[in-house]
């Protein structure tokens, strides 16, 4: 028997996204893949691992003794060279950063390029093993601590903000693609004779997001604990309330980049003007706090930014919802405002 019940246009228009998502293959895989396969890169590349030693050169008729204390000093590989040229040759080559080689007054000269930080390193590491092999008493002693404990590493700072950058990334593309096709197929130009509203069209597509969210956190997040066991300290419930409203503030400025774009190229573009500075300056891949004070303004009022600062402070610092307020206002400025304007400024054809 037909079921003459008729659904709501908002939920109709729901389960449509959510048809369009996964009978994508791509987007499936950009979603849910590709932010697995970079933190298991990542996370094998910085893993705990002793440091790497730095090439130095010493030039054989340098003194005995500074060859032997350069040996005997822990991240240092020495290689000996026959003479002043085949030093340079090793220097031009990248064969070693440093090159300590025998002064006219009985000392040791170092020759390096001052541009490349392994080079500036193993001057700083050569020189202090050369003059303690000279005798230098250091009148302070000193020992090393190294921390290696979960939330210090570089994968526990990195997991918070591949999940950022990965709500960023599936709001603003999947929305925005899939608004500039229907529209360049002529397919908004049916809807419209619909008993559809804008407001309805358009908030479909953040309804369709939270169907995935759960998936889409929950697959990067347990990955981190269960691979490279990256820290929860925070409450399941602040992490999702934080995910939810960044994942609603990412489509709203996807809805705005789609507003008016007619092709794949044009919206593409837009997207990557929008997307591109908070890839480079919200602290994904490195601390935010690298760039001038002049920059920070711009980059604390970042949308993602603001996600990937709450995120971490939840996941790393054990942060209660509360004290990540300001985050949170920022975040839903970033909603309401895009998803106004783009109501506002949407268009079928």
């Amino acid at each position: 028997m037909r079921d003459d019940r008729v659904r709501p246009a908002i939920l109709e228009l729901t389960l449509v996204r959510l048809r369009e998502f996964y009978r994508e293959p791509e987007a499936v895989f950009w979603v849910f893949a590709f932010p697995l396969l970079l933190a298991l890169g990542l996370g094998i590349a910085f893993r705990d691992r002793p440091p790497e030693s730095v090439r130095v050169g010493v030039v054989a008729t340098a003194p005995a003794d500074v060859a032997a204390a350069l040996e005997q000093t822990k991240g240092l590989a020495v290689a000996r060279l026959a003479d002043d040229s085949a030093a340079m040759r090793a220097l031009r080559t990248a064969e070693v950063a440093l090159v300590v080689a025998p002064a006219a007054d009985g000392g040791v000269v170092y020759r390096f390029d001052p541009s490349r930080p392994d080079a500036r390193t193993a001057r700083l590491v050569a020189d202090d093993a050369i003059q303690r092999g000279a005798g230098r008493a250091d009148p302070l002693a000193v020992t090393e601590a190294t921390v290696r404990e979960r939330g210090a590493r570089y994968i526990d700072f990195f997991i918070p903000g591949m999940l950022g950058l990965n709500l960023m990334g599936s709001g603003v593309w999947s929305i925005a693609f899939a608004i500039v096709t229907a529209r360049k197929q002529k397919l908004l130009k049916r809807l419209i004779a619909t008993p559809m509203s804008r407001a309805q069209y358009l908030a479909s597509f953040l309804l369709s997001r939270l169907a995935f969210l759960v998936l889409e956190v929950g697959v990067l997040v347990g990955f981190g604990m269960l691979v490279f066991d990256v820290p929860l300290r925070g409450s399941v419930g602040a992490l999702a309330v934080v995910s939810l409203v960044a994942a609603l503030t990412f489509s709203a400025l996807g809805l705005l980049v789609a507003s008016r774009a007619r092709t794949v190229e044009g919206v593409s573009g837009l997207a990557n003007l929008v997307m591109l500075p908070m890839w480079i300056f919200s602290g994904v891949f490195f601390s935010a706090a690298n760039f001038p004070d002049a920059l920070q303004p711009f980059i604390q009022a970042l949308p993602l930014t603001a996600a990937v600062d709450a995120l971490r402070a939840i996941m790393l610092r054990g942060a209660p919802l509360a004290s990540q307020a300001g985050e949170l206002g920022l975040l839903l400025v970033w909603l309401v405002v895009p998803f106004v304007v783009a109501l506002r400024i949407f268009r079928w054809r």
